[in-house]
C-alpha cells in the first residue's frame, strides 16, 4: 500500500501546491492509520504511530535476529556489574557521604536534624543501614574518615542498586518511544558505560535515589500513555498510579522532582486537549478522564509527599542540632529539648538570664561573639548576629536602666519598660548607632558595647508586647516583642541575610528604622533562668500538623538558596556541564591517597552533546519536508513521527532538568546536571539511530546496511574504549597524578580543567 500511495502521490505532478500537499498528507494518513491497524489493532488516527498498546508490537526477537529477553537481561547483568563492582572501596568518608551518611544515623538514633532537602532520601538511606546492621554510630565527621568496623556497605549498596536501574529504565523508555531495539541498545550502551553515572551511584548520595524516582516517572508516564486507547483497564490505571507514586518519590527526596512534575504535567495537558478534540468523547468520559489524572497524579503524590514527613517527623522525636533552625513551638515537641515539658519562670523580669529568639523562619537567636567587626564595616565594635543553634553565646542578661541591683523579689518587666541588655559571655551592652549596617544599607548597625555593665545611652532599649497596652506582663515563649532603641528610634531586627566569612556566615542583625510589624522585627522569649522567681509547667500550645510541615518547608527553601560553597571546594556553572569541562573531586588528592574524581567518560558526554545539535537539525528538515509536501515513504514518516514526538519528550526533559539552573541564585555543582543527562542520553539513542538508518539516503542496499552496522560497532568501540581509559576514575587509583610520568591517567588530561 505504501508504494501505491507514493506512486500516486508521484502521478499528481507539482508538488509545490496546497491541494497536492493535502492529497499527500491525506494519503500519508491513511497509510500509517492502516499500518498501525493492522499491528495494534487500535482505532486512531495519527497518534497511532506511536503507540503500541500492548506488547504485540515487538517481536521476541530484535530487528538484528537478538533475543529480546536475553539483550534485557545483559543490559540488567552490565547495569549491576559496573555499579556493584568494588562497592566498599575505598573504605573511608568520600565527598557529601559525611552529610546523608550522617543523616541517615539520625533516622536510626531518632535524632532531629535539619536539611535543605525533603527527608525520603535520607529516610530510605538509614532504613538500608539499619536493615544490613549498620548502628548508626559512625560520626561522618569530614571526609577521609575511616569506617573500619562499621557497617557502611549496606547503604551505598542501597543507592548502587537504585543507580543501576537508570540504564534499565532508560532501555525501556527508548523502547516504547521509538519501537527500536537499537535505539534503546545505543542508550543503555552510552549509560552503562558512562563514568560519571557509575560514579555517582556507588556513594551514600541522594543523586541515585532521586534519579530513580524520575525515570522511574517518565517510563511510568510513557507506559500510561501507550495504554491511552485502552481507558480506565487495569494496566492504564497501574500506570497512571504508578506515575503518580514516583512523581511523590521525586519530589521527597529533592526539590529537584519538581521539574519532572512538569514535564509529566505538560504530557497529562496536551493527553488532555487531545482527548477534548476527540469528538467520539462525550463531557462525561472526558470529565471522568480529567478527574482519573487529578486523583492518580495530583492527590496521589501530594497525599504520599505528606505522608513521608508525617513518617519523618514521628520518627525524628529527638532533640539534636536543627532545633535552633525552628521556631520554639516546634522545638517544644522535642523530647530532650529545654523546651519540652518546659518548667520556667512564666514572666520576664528584671535580673533574668534568657535567650531571645526571632520569630521570622530561620530568624535566629540573638548571639554575640569576641569578634569584632572588620574596619570599614561601621563602627569596629563587637559583632551581634542571629545564630541558627543553641550556644551559649545566646544568653543574654536583663538588667534596668539605671544599672542598679535590687534585693528580694525582682521587678517584672511590662510593656513600655526601657531596659538593657547584656551579653552574658562578653559583658558586652547590646547597642546601635547611626553607623550603617553591613548588609543591609539602609538599616543601622548593632553591635556589643561596653564592659561590665557600663555603657551610654545607645545601649537603651524599649520593650514593646505586640498587640498589647501599657501595663502588660511580657510572657515567656508565648508574647511577641520588639525592642526599640530609644536613641534612634529603630527596631531590633534579623533581615536573613548570610554574613561573610568575616561574620561567620551567621545571619545579619540590624537596627531598622521602618517600624512596621513584620515577623523580622519580632522576638520572644524562649529560655528564661531566674532564681528568685518560681518556676511553672507553661502548658505550650504544640503545634499542629500542618503547622510544622509549612515551618519545615519554608526553613527548607531559604536554606537551599542561602547555600553557599565550602572551602577549597569546585563549584561549577551551568555551561560547563555539557562539555564536560569540569568534574568533582570524591576522595583523594594527592598520589598517596586513593582518589575518586566525578567525571563523566568524555565520548559519551560529548556524542550527548553532538547529538542535540544533530536532532535540532534533523527535526528541521524533516519539518520542511513535510512542510513542503515532498514524497517521503512510510519509512521516513515513522522517522519523522518518532523524532518529533519521542525526541521531543525527551528534549523537553533535558531542558526542564537544565535550563532552571540558570536563573538559581544559590551555589551550584557539576552533578547538578546529571538528571538532564539521563534525558540528553536518551534523545542519543533515538537520534543516532534514525540517522544510522537514514544511510540508504546515500547508498543503495546492502551498502547502506554495511554503513548502518559500522556505525554503530565505531560507537561501541568508542565508548567501550574510552570506559577503559577513563574506568580508573570511578573504581579509583593511586600513586602518581595525571601529568606526572608512570601516572594510570598519563595523556588522559584532554582539558585542563579537569583535575585528576
Amino acid at each position: 500500500m505504501a508504494k501505491e500511495c507514493i506512486s500516486q502521490w508521484n502521478k499528481t505532478g507539482d508538488s509545490s501546491t496546497l491541494r497536492h500537499r493535502k492529497v499527500f498528507l491525506t494519503s500519508a494518513k491513511t497509510l500509517l492509520k492502516d499500518k498501525t491497524s493492522q499491528v495494534a489493532g487500535h482505532s486512531s488516527e495519527d497518534d497511532r504511530l506511536s503507540s503500541n498498546g500492548s506488547s504485540s508490537q515487538f517481536s521476541d526477537r530484535g530487528h538484528d535476529g537478538f533475543p529480546v529477553k536475553v539483550l534485557l537481561m545483559l543490559v540488567v547483568g552490565l547495569s549491576f556489574s559496573t555499579r556493584l563492582y568494588r562497592i566498599t572501596e575505598p573504605p573511608h568518608v568520600c565527598w557529601d557521604e559525611t552529610h546523608f551518611g550522617k543523616m541517615g544515623s539520625y533516622y536510626i538514633n531518632r535524632t532531629f536534624f535539619f536539611d535543605v532537602h525533603p527527608p525520603l532520601g535520607k529516610m530510605l538511606i538509614g532504613l538500608a543501614g539499619y536493615m544490613t546492621g549498620y548502628d548508626g554510630t559512625f560520626p561522618f565527621i569530614k571526609p577521609g574518615d575511616k569506617y573500619e568496623q562499621h557497617n557502611y556497605w549496606g547503604m551505598r549498596g542501597f543507592c548502587a542498586v537504585l543507580g543501576s536501574f537508570l540504564p534499565i529504565f532508560a532501555y525501556l523508555i527508548v523502547l516504547e518511544l521509538s519501537q527500536s531495539h537499537t535505539a534503546a541498545r545505543i542508550t543503555a550502551t552510552l549509560l552503562i558505560f558512562d563514568t560519571g553515572c557509575i560514579t555517582i551511584s556507588q556513594y551514600i548520595l541522594l543523586d541515585p535515589i532521586l534519579m530513580f524516582f524520575i525515570m522511574a516517572a517518565v517510563l511510568s508516564m510513557v507506559k500510561f500513555n501507550q495504554e491511552r486507547y485502552r481507558p480506565f483497564t487495569t494496566t492504564w490505571w497501574l500506570w497512571l498510579v504508578l506515575s503518580g507514586v514516583n512523581l511523590a518519590g521525586a519530589l521527597g527526596v529533592k526539590f529537584v522532582g519538581l521539574f519532572v512534575i512538569l514535564l509529566v504535567g505538560l504530557n497529562t495537558l496536551w493527553d488532555l486537549w487531545r482527548l477534548l478534540g476527540d469528538l467520539s468523547l462525550s463531557l462525561v468520559d472526558i470529565t471522568k478522564h480529567f478527574l482519573a489524572r487529578v486523583v492518580g497524579l495530583i492527590l496521589l503524590p501530594l497525599f504520599l509527599y505528606v505522608t513521608i514527613f508525617a513518617v519523618h517527623f514521628v520518627v525524628l522525636n529527638k532533640s539534636g542540632p536543627g532545633d535552633g533552625f525552628f521556631s520554639s513551638a516546634f522545638q517544644s515537641r522535642l523530647i530532650g529539648n529545654n523546651l519540652h515539658n518546659a518548667s520556667m519562670p512564666e514572666y520576664l523580669a528584671h535580673g533574668s538570664t534568657i535567650t531571645v529568639k526571632n520569630l521570622r523562619i530561620a530568624g535566629g537567636y540573638l548571639h554575640s561573639h569576641w569578634h569584632l567587626y572588620p574596619e570599614g564595616v561601621g563602627a569596629r565594635q563587637q559583632q551581634v548576629t542571629a545564630y541558627l543553634h543553641k550556644d551559649y553565646n545566646n544568653f543574654w542578661l536583663v538588667h534596668k536602666q539605671d544599672n542598679n541591683s535590687q534585693s528580694g523579689t525582682p521587678d517584672l518587666i511590662r510593656h513600655g519598660d526601657i531596659i538593657r541588655l547584656e551579653h552574658k559571655e562578653t559583658t558586652r551592652n547590646l547597642h546601635s548607632h547611626l553607623h550603617l549596617a553591613p548588609m543591609t544599607k539602609k538599616h543601622f548597625q548593632v553591635t556589643g558595647y561596653g564592659i561590665n555593665g557600663t555603657g551610654d545611652v545607645n545601649d537603651l532599649w524599649q520593650v514593646e508586647v505586640c498587640g498589647g497596652r501599657k501595663g502588660d506582663l511580657v510572657k515567656v515563649l508565648r508574647s511577641k516583642v520588639r525592642f526599640l532603641h530609644r536613641a534612634t528610634g529603630c527596631v531590633l531586627y534579623s533581615s536573613g541575610k548570610t554574613l561573610p566569612k568575616w561574620g561567620w556566615e551567621q545571619v545579619e542583625v540590624t537596627c531598622s528604622p521602618y517600624l512596621k510589624d513584620t515577623p523580622s522585627s519580632q522576638w520572644n522569649i524562649e529560655d528564661h533562668i531566674n532564681p528568685k522567681l518560681p518556676n511553672i509547667s507553661l502548658s505550650v500550645l504544640k503545634p499542629h500538623f500542618l503547622e510544622i510541615l509549612l515551618e519545615s518547608h519554608i526553613v527548607m527553601i531559604r536554606g537551599n538558596s542561602g547555600l553557599k560553597p565550602k572551602d577549597n571546594e569546585m563549584n561549577s556553572k551551568p555551561w560547563h556541564w555539557p562539555i564536560n569541562y569540569q568534574g568533582l573531586r570524591f576522595s583523594g588528592v594527592n598520589e598517596t591517597e586513593f582518589r575518586v574524581y566525578l567525571l563523566g567518560n568524555p565520548v559519551v558526554w560529548w556524542v550527548n552533546l553532538a547529538s542535540l545539535g544533530l536532532y535540532l537539525i534533523m527535526v528541521a528538515v524533516a519539518s520542511i519536508a513535510i512542510q513542503r509536501g515532498i514524497s517521503l515513504n512510510y519509512k521516513r514518516i515513522k522517522h519523522s513521527q518518532v523524532l518529533m514526538r519521542g525526541g521531543g519528550l525527551m528534549l523537553l526533559g533535558w531542558l526542564l532538568h537544565y535550563a532552571p539552573f540558570y536563573t538559581m541564585g544559590r551555589v551550584l555543582y557539576y552533578h547538578h546536571y546529571f538528571p538532564a543527562m539521563l534525558f540528553s542520553t536518551m534523545l542519543t539513542g533515538m537520534t543516532l539511530d534514525i540517522l544510522l538508518k537514514s544511510a540508504d539516503l546515500l547508498l543503495h542496499p546492502p551498502y547502506s546496511d554495511w554503513l548502518q552496522r559500522c556505525g554503530q560497532v565505531a560507537l561501541l568501540f568508542g565508548v567501550l574504549y574510552s570506559f577503559y581509559l577513563f574506568h580508573p576514575l570511578s573504581y579509583g587509583m593511586t600513586g602518581p597524578l595525571a601529568h606526572e610520568p608512570g601516572s594510570t591517567m598519563a595523556g588522559l588530561k584532554w582539558m585542563d580543567s579537569w583535575e585528576f
